[in-house]
């Protein structure tokens, strides 16, 4: 992985294509490449190690031009980031691929190739392919037979954008467990492995399907199955608006998107309770009765996903009383689950294209499931497409790779539909429902008046670890608030239970160690209050979070926080958390939107 980017057309398309990539490098990157068809028929391919600006200034060194070309920015997964493992990786110079994923059965594949003297230069999985497709088009009818071959061949999940010389003015694609779309254009027509990378020259989308493989010309697209055989795929109409991707006056992309909250959150808000009738649906009606049939839940996620899972239990089970259970996607696929009859699964993720997620889903089929309901941030993606019924949470594009708006309106979604069965049993909702509407206004507060957390940042420069604690719904917070420090700063965070701190963790506490604590005032407060007692007694250095800051005033330092019911709690506390995280990054002066060794998608295992 990770970002693809490709152009048919009737002019010179690198300047396109280093835009694209440009456009993609939010998906994190540690090297970058492409490759066009001269008007001579030759491939002419550009690498380079680090940014596409490094892409830039080769090309401007050493020019190429051509009407067809595919364009690529690596993620490492096999072999160290340098120009020989960038892509595109070619064969004989006849054959060049991008590819996103991961090839399973790479290396007796290798082996194999090279018996047949073929010969490697890189340290890649992906090298594989382009030889292998070499090899088959020596001994197929045609290239599409070729390339029905290839794919009964390999084992992985990939995403290929491919480029032969033999058939000039064309780009073939393939899809298999990563996501790739079609951008539809007039005389031109593009691929990318993210509409956003072609939201500049069309809103007219195909995302290719499952097995598919596509032929692109300037002029044509034609689309067959994983067989060979001929598929009809509907092009769609996407609302994203191109400006919404620029950073306006921000600095970073994630400081724009954290101060976008207040707006998502409300219109996810109005969206919703426009909905809203006497029956309490929130949601379409294939969602709606799901939720309301379920006599247990089962949650998949990962990462933050997985955070805002672990939220919404509480939230379940709280309000509904609906049991519910919450899984780490990658782990649930590599053992034996057991679904009880009644249990409702719910998958989470922001792409809708996490390997693992996907996977989980997938095996989940086979299960003794009542449903699959998937709460994502793209409608077209392979989860939305794959389960029973979706929820859209409709956060609009997400750019920074540490995940913001996405996650609260995860929490906000989950959080309704937690409301929604409880409505179901009969139980009055209405001080949920008010304390929902007063939710924009709450972070609203807390981002115009952000000069304590910056002040707490700053005493975070040289720190090397640090400790998150939280009790009961904000326990997930902590986590979450752990892992965007760890994502943004390279600060080691950890997060536990609150009451957890006197079987081992306390052990790490002295007076160089500093804690965030959650201390909201709920019913947990005292619990939280002796916490921070144990803490102030072994000279912990403790910065706490609370609305109630005279209790703690004595105890470290106290960041206020509004007073709100107890039920926005993990939505609210999470904003200070994320700027915090920014602050201390900027501080640092990491690269707040591209973490190092991060991918915002994860598409492979």
């Amino acid at each position: 992985m990770c970002g693809i980017v490709g152009a048919c057309g009737k002019q010179d398309v690198t300047g396109f294509l280093l835009e694209g990539l440009h456009r993609l490098a939010y998906r994190g990157y540690d090297s970058a490449g492409l490759v066009v068809l001269d008007k001579n028929h030759h491939l002419q391919r550009r690498r380079a190690l680090g940014k596409v600006d490094n892409l830039n200034l080769l090309i401007a060194e050493d020019p190429v031009s051509g009407r067809t070309g595919i364009a690529h920015t690596r993620w490492a997964t096999h072999g160290l980031p340098s120009e020989t493992n960038a892509h595109p990786h070619n064969s004989y110079d006849a054959i060049s691929i991008a590819h996103n994923g991961i090839i399973e059965n790479f290396a007796i594949l290798r082996d194999t190739l090279i018996k047949q003297n073929y010969h490697f230069t890189s340290e890649t999985d992906s090298e594989v392919i382009a030889h292998l497709l070499h090899y088959y088009t020596t001994q197929e009818k045609d290239f599409l037979s070729a390339l029905v071959k290839l794919e009964h061949t390999l084992i992985g999940a990939y995403a290929l954008a491919i480029m032969c010389k033999d058939t000039p003015g064309k780009i073939w694609a393939i899809r298999k467990g990563s996501p790739l779309v079609i951008g539809v254009g007039d005389q031109e027509n593009f691929l990318a492995s993210d509409q956003l990378a072609l939201l500049p020259v069309t809103q007219q989308f195909i995302y290719v399907q499952e097995g598919d493989i596509v032929c692109l010309t300037a002029k044509s697209i034609n689309i067959w199955d994983q067989n060979g055989a001929p598929a009809i795929r509907a092009a769609i109409t996407s609302n994203t608006n191109y400006t919404e991707v620029s950073k306006g006056q921000f600095r970073h992309f994630m400081l724009k998107e954290i101060f976008e909250q207040p707006h998502t959150l409300a219109q996810v808000i109005q969206n919703c309770f426009a909905e809203h009738t006497a029956h309490n649906r929130f949601f379409n009606a294939q969602a709606h009765r799901l939720l309301t049939s379920a006599k247990q839940i089962y949650i998949l996620a990962c990462g933050t996903s997985y955070h805002a899972g672990l939220t919404a239990k509480y939230w379940f089970e709280a309000l509904a009383g609906i049991p519910c259970y919450v899984e780490i996607a990658s782990e649930f696929r590599y053992r034996q689950p057991v679904a009880p009859d009644g249990t409702l699964l719910i998958t989470l993720s922001q792409s809708g294209e996490t390997a693992d997620t996907l996977a989980a889903l997938r095996l989940a089929t086979t299960m003794n499931f009542i449903g699959s309901l998937a709460f994502c941030n793209v409608a077209e993606s392979a989860l939305v497409r794959e389960s029973d019924a979706a929820i859209l949470i409709d956060a609009g594009p997400e750019i920074g790779v540490a995940s913001t708006k996405a996650f609260t309106n995860q929490l906000l979604m989950l959080l309704l539909a937690a409301m929604t069965c409880k409505a179901d049993a009969g139980k009055n909702i209405e001080p949920l429902l008010a304390a929902v509407l007063d939710l924009p206004a709450y972070v609203n507060q807390i981002l115009t008046a952000d000069s304590q957390i910056k002040a707490c940042a700053e005493k975070f420069i040289h720190v090397t670890s640090t400790l998150f604690l939280g009790r009961g719904v904000n326990f997930p917070i902590a986590a979450e608030g752990a892992l965007k420090l760890k994502e943004l700063s390279y600060i080691h965070a950890e997060s536990y239970p609150a009451g957890e701190l006197k079987h081992g963790p306390l052990a790490l506490v002295d007076a160089h160690l500093p804690i965030i604590l959650l201390a909201p005032n709920n019913a947990l407060l005292e619990k939280t209050y002796s916490n921070a007692q144990e803490i102030k007694a072994r000279n912990g250095k403790l910065f706490i979070f609370t609305d109630v800051p005279e209790r703690f005033s004595d105890l470290g330092a106290v960041l206020t926080m509004p007073s709100l019911p107890n039920c926005l709690e993990p939505i609210v506390y999470t904003i200070p958390l994320q700027l915090f995280a920014y602050y201390v990054a900027v501080l640092k002066g990491t690269d707040v939107d591209q973490p190092r060794n991060l991918a915002k998608s994860v598409t492979v295992e």
